[in-house]
């Protein structure tokens, strides 16, 4: 029989008070939008499905209504729990005013959460989150004060402190691929990535729910190549068809960023010198060659740049959380997929490798750093952005470097040869006394021994004992009228303050070198 049906005969499928768990990766990128939006048009039509609990493992939406905000009504969902949020300032809006429970995981916890649950397993014990306000001794992911019930606990396994993340039911799971035959067998030929498309379905089909997948292209039975179907059919309970699907919201189709096509190089448009340029610089200058790497999403993907510029981007192997290892990271709306990457893997499998020590170094951004070393880039300013696989990523790399500038808010600088100048200063600092909320534990790192930096385009600093200490100031910097007044609180100077090296402040190219990948091995022991 077939299992091809509309959208909105899909949506109807969904019962009041169901736990859904909706699988993509933010702007667009492998998101089931047309179901989302039919589960939104029933709501509106008839009041159900009603008191859904919402779950997705990483950022979903656009900012202006679609992705995961075609369910942000407080009567479609009672609960959410969310990877990371900066997508859908809908359902922020309602966290924020405790319409409904709120929660934030670790996007590797829920991608390990999915297979757990499709194992019939108990849920997962991981040291990640520890000292983070996903611990339950300090918020327990919790977004607001609406969400009361408990998520995590703490597990005390042969003397060492873990986090459990308990397995829950799951009665939907929304996925996309590329192609489906009548049977709901499902390639994804067209996708940028590949995300816990199939552990969410098999968690539903185990959990004894039900499973919608929206693809783009229907295909007679029997002609789709076994070694591309990503999800079985006896798994997939609805598939719902769209002409329309578009690779991202940005992007309708590109086979470079599905890995059907490799693309030249082409000629490099060099970053213009600017502060995020001297801070793409110095991080660059913390990689090694050979070094296994993540880059966030934001500043850091500059780093990408500044080694591609200095002839040196084919010494570090570029990893991304979503799945992506090797090749060139997809920016904005399309961040998440790759060019000429040498392998595309499920998350889940890529979150193994992360956590368990597998990357040697992650640059990562930060919104807040405190006097402790911990770094906020979740909750600030009234504003939900989420963590992602943020933590995965920080707690499980060797080596951490963690970049913005010293405060926020609109600045103005003048970059030259000898240094810097800074001609406008921004609103408010960025280093305080206590961040908002702790995505990265300092606390956790030092009894980890895990070196942490934290490089800005005034001052670089690093995590000691004792807290943050200030290592390196910019050439022209007076440290203390524009380093550490500038800060919340005063930071250990090093007894032997260094200057930070002026070709990051060069109109032309450093001469970077990278220090051999044995170096690094050698100080992470």
């Amino acid at each position: 029989m077939s299992k091809v049906m509309s959208a909105d005969a899909a949506a109807a499928l969904v019962p009041d008070a169901a736990t859904v768990v909706v699988d993509g990766s933010g702007g667009g990128v492998n998101e089931p939008g047309l179901v989302l939006a039919a589960l939104k048009a029933r709501f509106e039509r008839e009041g159900h499905p009603r008191a859904l609990t919402v779950v997705h493992p990483s950022g979903m939406g656009n900012a202006q209504g679609g992705g995961i905000d075609y369910l942000a009504d407080p009567g479609l969902v009672s609960r959410a729990i969310g990877g990371h949020w900066q997508w859908c300032p809908g359902m922020q809006r309602l966290a924020t005013s405790e319409q409904i429970e709120a929660y934030c995981l670790p996007q590797g916890v829920l991608s390990h959460l999915f297979r757990a649950i499709a194992g019939r397993k108990p849920g997962v014990i991981t040291s990640v989150g520890l000292g983070t306000f996903v611990d339950p001794r300090i918020d327990g992911g919790r977004l607001n004060a609406k969400a009361k019930a408990s998520l995590v606990e703490v597990l005390e396994l042969k003397g060492e402190e873990f986090l459990f993340y308990p397995a829950f039911k799951v009665d939907v799971a929304v996925i996309r691929g590329t192609s489906a035959d009548e049977a709901g067998n499902i390639t994804m030929e067209g996708e940028g990535l590949f995300a816990e498309t199939l552990s969410a379905a098999q968690a539903a089909r185990n959990s004894g729910g039900m499973v919608i997948a929206q693809v783009k292209h229907l295909k007679p039975v029997g002609s789709l190549d076994p070694r591309q179907v990503k999800v079985p059919g006896i798994v997939v309970d609805a598939v719902v068809v769209d002409p329309d699907q578009r690779l991202s919201f940005r992007t309708a189709e590109d086979p470079s960023l599905t890995g059907a096509l490799r693309v030249p190089a082409g000629d490099l448009t060099p970053l213009p010198l600017n502060e995020r340029k001297v801070i793409a610089r110095r991080a660059a200058s913390e990689l090694h060659a050979g070094d296994v790497a993540n880059l966030g999403f934001g500043m850091p993907d500059g780093v990408a740049t500044i080694l591609a510029e200095e002839g040196l981007g084919h010494e570090v192997h570029f990893t991304l959380e979503q799945g992506h290892i090797g090749g060139v990271p997809a920016t904005g709306d399309d961040f998440g997929m790759a060019r000429n990457q040498h392998a595309m893997i499920d998350a889940g499998y890529q979150f193994d490798f992360y956590d368990g020590g597998g990357l040697d170094v992650a640059v990562l951004s930060f919104a807040q750093v405190d006097a402790h070393g911990n770094v906020n880039v979740s909750k600030f300013g009234g504003r939900i952005a989420g963590i992602g696989g943020f933590v995965n990523i920080s707690q499980g790399a060797k080596r951490v470097v963690f970049i913005g500038t010293l405060r926020a808010g609109s600045q103005e600088f003048e970059f030259h040869d000898g240094g810097v100048r800074i001609l406008r200063e921004a609103r408010a600092p960025k280093f305080v006394p206590d961040v908002e909320q702790i995505s990265f534990s300092g606390v956790i790192a030092r009894r980890w021994k895990v070196p942490v930096t934290y490089v800005t385009e005034r001052a670089v600093f690093e995590l000691a004992e004792d807290g943050l200490v200030l290592t390196e100031v910019a050439p022209g910097i007076d440290l203390e009228r524009d380093v550490l007044s500038q800060m919340a609180f005063l930071p250990r100077v090093a007894q032997h303050l260094k200057t930070m090296d002026v070709r990051l402040f060069s109109a032309a190219a450093m001469g970077l070198q990278l220090k051999p990948h044995t170096a690094a091995k050698e100080q992470a022991q």
